[in-house]
């Protein structure tokens, strides 16, 4: 007997790190819609991938609203750790996936973490930890902050169209910097930047459901 897919989440927030997934499930559930799912994807854009077409494989996927998060490094010199990184658009090898919603997204990041500050722009993917010179190589092609999964995800979450606007579900994708230019992950401090954001990423969920919510009204 042949096995039916199970319908794809309603709203997939997908991250890499088992930290990540961890800080997301500490900040709670309260206001998420029905069919919300957190999916750990493991480490990498390959990993990414993989996952994430797993998990929009089932009935309805192409309507899943996916939302990819967790931690960054960022690229402008005077970001600090526990800043947040909404992506106007991600970018990879394969190409660009243009976000949505990011405006009012931003509005409830500032709102679910006051004092925060938020920064929306390119975020571009790479295989690898970026540090260094590369920072400023990554910088100069007009990207703010840099994962290893973000771009993935959205590319593999809109593959089947020809880019996010002709998707039915929205993608979007939200980041905490963990460290920066002044504050690369070798030096002195790390733990501190670490714990700041980790306590940022626990308390963004409510701004990802006012996401959804916004993103299920009629568009213009």
């Amino acid at each position: 007997m042949e096995r039916r897919a199970e319908p794809a989440a309603a709203l997939l927030v997908a991250c890499a790190l088992r930290i990540e997934r961890a800080a997301l499930r500490s900040g709670g559930e309260r206001g998420a819609p029905d069919g919300y799912a957190v999916l750990r994807t493991g480490m990498g854009p390959r990993a990414a991938d993989l996952a994430v077409a797993r998990a929009l494989a089932g009935p309805g996927g192409d309507r899943t609203s996916v939302l990819a998060t967790g931690f960054c490094a960022g690229l402008v010199p005077g970001m600090n750790p526990g800043d947040l990184i909404v992506a106007e658009e991600t970018r990879d090898p394969r190409g660009t996936v243009t976000c949505d919603g990011t405006a009012p997204l931003a509005e409830a990041l500032a709102r679910a973490v006051p004092g925060a500050a938020v920064h929306l722009g390119v975020l571009t993917g790479s295989d690898h930890v970026v540090r260094g010179q590369e920072r400023a190589q990554l910088r100069a092609t007009g990207a703010i902050a840099v994962d290893m999964e973000s771009a993935a995800t959205l590319w593999t979450a809109t593959r089947d169209a020809r880019d996010a606007r002709d998707r039915r579900g929205p993608v979007a994708a939200v980041r905490v910097i963990v460290d920066a230019p002044d504050h690369e992950l070798v030096r002195i401090g790390t733990v501190r930047g670490g714990i700041s954001a980790f306590r940022v990423l626990r308390a963004v969920l409510p701004a990802f459901f006012d996401w959804h919510r916004s993103s299920l009204l009629p568009r213009r």
